[in-house]
């Protein structure tokens, strides 16, 4: 199992697939990686030697941002939204969908599990809060006088 920038990618992958296990590295950049370290593309990711591994780390330092720091960097993004208080930093803030999609139904995902407000109840319910209300309230016993 190769270790790649601080990620054991899978060895008995091929090195196109198993490079996409590091967070920020899809099919394309895959594939230019490859190409660009000499790599046999239908090379098993256990099979790869220590210069190539190092080929792809210098790459992947000098040239593109992957793991923690695109993380970093997305957070940061999302938290100069919510301070500058334009309309996407407010949907993030509120934890709602950010690019326009409906959301009186659906967006549950986005909104968390349902809450239901102002459901009616049945007839009996009603009318024992309703006697409840009008009655006046009695004095508790054994209370000061």
């Amino acid at each position: 199992m190769p270790r790649i920038i601080g990620v054991d990618i899978p060895g008995n992958k091929r090195i196109e697939f198993a490079l996409r296990y590091i967070y920020g590295i899809g099919p394309k950049i895959a594939e230019e990686l490859v190409a660009r370290a000499n790599i046999e593309p239908g090379t098993k990711a256990n099979q790869i030697t220590d210069e190539n591994i190092a080929a792809i780390t210098t790459m992947l330092q000098n040239e593109f941002v992957v793991e923690g720091d695109l993380r970093r960097q997305l957070a940061q993004d999302v938290r100069r939204l919510q301070q500058i208080n334009c309309y996407r930093g407010i949907r993030h803030r509120k934890g709602l969908p950010c690019h326009g999609q409906r959301t009186r139904t659906n967006a549950r995902t986005r909104k968390g599990k349902k809450i239901t407000v102002g459901a009616i109840r049945d007839k009996t319910a009603r009318k024992i809060e309703k006697s409840a209300a009008a009655a006046p309230a009695a004095p508790a016993k054994g209370g000061k006088k």
